[in-house]
């Protein structure tokens, strides 16, 4: 924490257990303060933020802002009439308006959005640093920030993706590129796989917060990184299998089995093999396919073809960003029956996480098809109207349209902000009892 003060999540000494971290206003305005408890947490973790010194029924504006490691500047505001104690709780309060209405206590967290369209808010540097968000209060109606602004109290949090004690290690051994996330102690820890869709590169955000809450995580990439290649020619899962193989080496992973999960590209990857590898006895799916599209997957002396993408049907949508939902043929066909991933192989479970607003591919259909397929007991569904395809640990804001990698244009994600953060907070605590549930339980965190 800036000025001296001690990092909850870094540092020797911690304060006592519930102190308030004050930051106070300017010259004149010191019995206003606001307080965000606590003042160092995990981005999937709640806080408490509260504003006192207030008039009764005094009209403010709560601003919540975070500049990430590209520069980019990313706010939410709300409106709030203070209490008769003088006093506003997000928690208690409901927001009359801003970038969103109604009660949410983690508003200002939750719907944070970008100045600069296009941009996804995205931790690149998980271990070394957390994101500051900078918490302000202002008297009356602020609509747009204006230079000569001043905030009668702000304060700053630290949202970390990793917990105290949490161990990165790179990983480049045999073919296998990626960071291992492993939590403190002698473990043995449940081991999961984490990977992400069609950007490539490798994204660390939800394995730290894996990792954090007691699971060994190897988060993997598989092409665009490193010396992997540059674009995804194909799918070879003796790659994901020799990755699954080292994991499972490790003297603080405990087996015989291990989780995945993948969203995305990522997701059709995870049902590949939750399908063929054996060690892989429980799968958290969110919002891919059943099919292989556009790569073949080989394996052995096994070759699924894929279904092609169909580029020519791509709508410009709003803001000229594209929509590529129809660029995917309907897999009822049956002329892609061939390249269905054969799923009644699946001797693990499945978790089958679902975006009803997701338009990027017709996800709810896909993980469908794959059920249909499947003994019931082998799989559950989590379908959420209104999320989009990008969902993730809370704490996210909804990205509904970004920029991506290899696209020429910003691509349409979908979701709508309220529905899409509900599905967040469900799927996510959905998704860690599962893995615990059938990979054992893991080690316990408290923060």
């Amino acid at each position: 924490m800036k000025g001296g003060g001690t990092s909850l999540l870094r540092g020797a000494a911690q304060p006592p257990v519930g102190l308030l971290w004050r930051c106070w206003g300017a010259a004149g305005c010191t019995m206003v303060e606001v307080t965000v408890t606590p003042q160092s947490s995990l981005a999937d973790r709640p806080v408490q933020v509260l504003v006192r010194g207030l008039s009764p029924s005094q009209l403010v504006t709560l601003r919540a802002s975070l500049t990430d490691e590209h520069g980019e500047c990313f706010q939410a505001r709300a409106f709030f009439h203070a209490d008769g104690a003088g006093e506003v709780d997000p928690g208690r309060h409901a927001a009359l308006g801003g970038s969103y209405s109604g009660l949410w206590p983690m508003g200002l967290f939750w719907f944070l959005q970008p100045d600069t369209l296009f941009r996804r808010l995205i931790k690149r540097d998980v271990a070394g640093s957390p994101f500051i968000v900078r918490l302000e209060v202002f008297d009356g109606l602020h609509l747009v920030p204006v230079p000569q602004d001043q905030a009668l109290a702000s304060c700053e949090a630290e949202r970390w993706y990793v917990g105290p004690g949490t161990q990165r290690v790179p990983i480049r051994e045999g073919r296998v590129r990626g960071a291992l996330f492993l939590p403190p102690g002698p473990g043995p820890f449940p081991g999961v796989i984490d990977l992400f869709g069609g950007a490539g590169g490798l994204i660390e955000f939800r394995a730290g917060l894996l990792a954090s809450r007691g699971f060994a995580v190897l988060a993997l990439a598989f092409f665009a990184y490193d010396d992997l290649p540059r674009t995804l020619a194909q799918l070879d899962l003796e790659y994901f299998e020799e990755a699954a193989e080292l994991l499972l080496r490790h003297p603080k992973v405990r087996g015989p089995g291990l989780g995945v999960v993948g969203v995305s590209k990522g997701a059709e990857v995870a049902l590949a093999m939750a399908t063929f590898l054996p060690q892989v006895v429980a799968t958290v799916w969110i919002n891919g396919t059943a099919f292989l599209h556009g790569n073949p997957l080989v394996y052995k002396d096994l070759r699924i073809p894929p279904i092609p993408y169909y580029a020519e049907r791509i709508i410009f949508a709003e803001m000229g960003a594209l929509d590529n939902s129809a660029i995917f043929s309907d897999p009822r066909d049956p002329a892609h029956s061939a390249s269905a991933i054969p799923v009644e192989r699946v001797r693990g479970k499945v978790l089958f996480v679902v975006g009803e607003a997701d338009r990027s591919m017709n996800s709810k259909l896909f993980a469908q098809l794959a059920m249909a397929r499947m003994p019931p007991e082998s799989c559950r569904l989590l379908s959420y109207p209104g999320a989009g395809h990008l969902i993730e640990p809370p704490g996210s804001p909804l990205c509904s349209v970004s920029s991506l990698r290899g696209a020429p244009r910003p691509v349409v994600w979908g979701g709508e902000a309220q529905p899409h953060a509900k599905a967040q907070e469900h799927s996510w605590q959905e998704i860690v009892q599962f893995l615990e549930v059938h990979l054992g339980p893991a080690a316990t965190m408290k923060l």
